[in-house]
């Protein structure tokens, strides 16, 4: 069960691509859209991931930055990071503490087979680290675009 909306967003420090160390703290004053993906280089993270590069001017001008989080390693990172020319952090989850944190491991069900694993999800957290928006269980397909649209409206 995801977290819910109103909550205080959980600090988490960690390694990004490129070995560089952040944590959410690091942008208090930032609209942050923090999206948890089950893994480099397939293709539902890989559309998700283009889609929010796509998008990133549109983004930052809604003043947010986009953070990835998958348990997969910096080196993973760095290279889906390269191959898809990704324009922001992709954050790294080995132990699952930040997955954890944030509530998005669970049961999910892949081509009828029941397993435990990162369920993707979104949150879009505000300038004083609140949480304002949960999506839970992310279809891929549009998923960006919604999460735009959210942006502006918290914006006005």
């Amino acid at each position: 069960m995801a977290l819910e909306v109103g909550t205080k967003a959980p600090d988490f420090k960690t390694e990004t691509d490129g070995g560089k160390e952040i944590s959410l703290h690091d942008y208090n004053g930032k609209w942050v859209v923090l999206y948890f993906y089950p893994k480099d280089n397939t293709s539902g993270c890989t559309a998700e991931a283009c889609s929010f590069r796509d998008n990133m001017p549109a983004i930052t001008k809604a003043g947010a930055v986009v953070i990835g989080v998958s348990p997969d390693s910096v080196k993973s990172h760095d290279g889906f990071k390269d191959k898809y020319n990704l324009n922001f952090h992709l954050a790294s989850d080995e132990d699952k503490h930040i997955c954890n944190l944030y509530d998005v491991i669970g049961e999910k069900i892949l081509y009828g087979k029941k397993s435990i694993g990162l369920i993707r999800t979104t949150y879009i957290i505000d300038l004083k680290g609140i949480i304002k928006q949960v999506y839970p269980k992310v279809k891929v397909e549009g998923h960006v675009e919604d999460v735009m649209k959210k942006l502006k409206e918290f914006q006005n």
